[in-house]
């Protein structure tokens, strides 16, 4: 598990009811029923209206994700991709069909078949690049949802305080109906406020972050399935693939 998102999405709840509290504000008067249900079904409705469902489906699958990352061995990947390499080195490009099924990735297995098949280089990298590209479209839409909704939500918290603003100002000669239809007007900009940025917009964020590294993963396995088709060294092709490594750990330190 992701504790750090964990962490994260409690010292943002905490900080805020913590400051209401200060503020000498109670839980009790951030919940309203009326407010709730124009900002979180409205934004509901417009994520549905907006995505189709097999879109829907994804972005909530990976809910799970932001707390419970895919894991990536780097270390496993390149190993696994050296042991394919000196396989080919010893007994040809042939022997790669068979050892293809026994591959840690669909990808792997993918490209294995196709160098063993005999396919032109160009195939099969464009063949690879492609199925990379789809998974990468996928998860990029999927969280293309969360980020769509952490910008309907503050609208439709805006909504929410208008109408309660209407409600307000018809019933200006009955002083006992003003206090609702102000609290209904504050809460429901609140909600959408609190959703976007708590939840929506970083989960978005996370599962792209996340993904990110599975992506790179790919991207070694494509290159060291390219390599082996060209006949490289199993030392070289370790070597070459280490550097996506460093140049990741050199870009989280330049970012630093």
């Amino acid at each position: 598990m992701d504790i750090f998102a964990v962490v994260g999405m409690f010292l943002g709840v905490t900080f805020i009811l913590v400051g209401q509290a200060m503020e000498g504000g109670n839980l009790g008067q951030l919940l309203q029923i009326t407010a709730a249900f124009i900002v979180f079904g409205g934004t509901a409705g417009a994520v549905v209206l907006s995505f189709p469902p097999n879109v829907l489906k994804k972005a909530i699958m990976l809910i799970k994700d932001v707390f419970m990352p895919p894991a990536v061995d780097m270390e496993a990947i390149i190993a696994e991709i050296v042991k394919f390499a000196q396989k080919a080195r010893r007994e040809g490009l042939i022997v790669l069909e068979k050892e293809a099924k026994g591959a840690s990735d669909p990808i792997m297995t993918l490209g294995l078949e196709a160098v063993a098949d005999g396919a032109d280089p160009t195939l099969v990298q464009g063949m690879l690049e492609n199925q990379i590209s789809q998974m990468e479209a996928e998860v990029h839409a999927a969280a293309k949802v969360f980020e769509s909704a952490g910008g309907y939500s503050p609208t439709l918290g805006i909504i929410g305080a208008v109408m309660g603003l209407i409600q307000v100002m018809q019933n200006l000669s009955d002083p006992s109906a003003l206090g609702a239809g102000i609290a209904v007007a504050f809460v429901a900009t609140i909600y959408g406020l609190f959703a976007a940025n708590l939840f929506l917009i970083p989960l978005g964020t996370r599962i792209k972050f996340n993904y990110g590294k599975v992506f790179l993963a790919k991207e070694v396995m494509l290159e060291g399935i390219l390599a082996i088709q060209a006949g490289e060294s199993p030392a070289l092709i370790e070597r070459k693939l280490r550097s996506f490594i460093i140049d990741q750990q050199e870009g989280k330190k330049s970012e630093e």
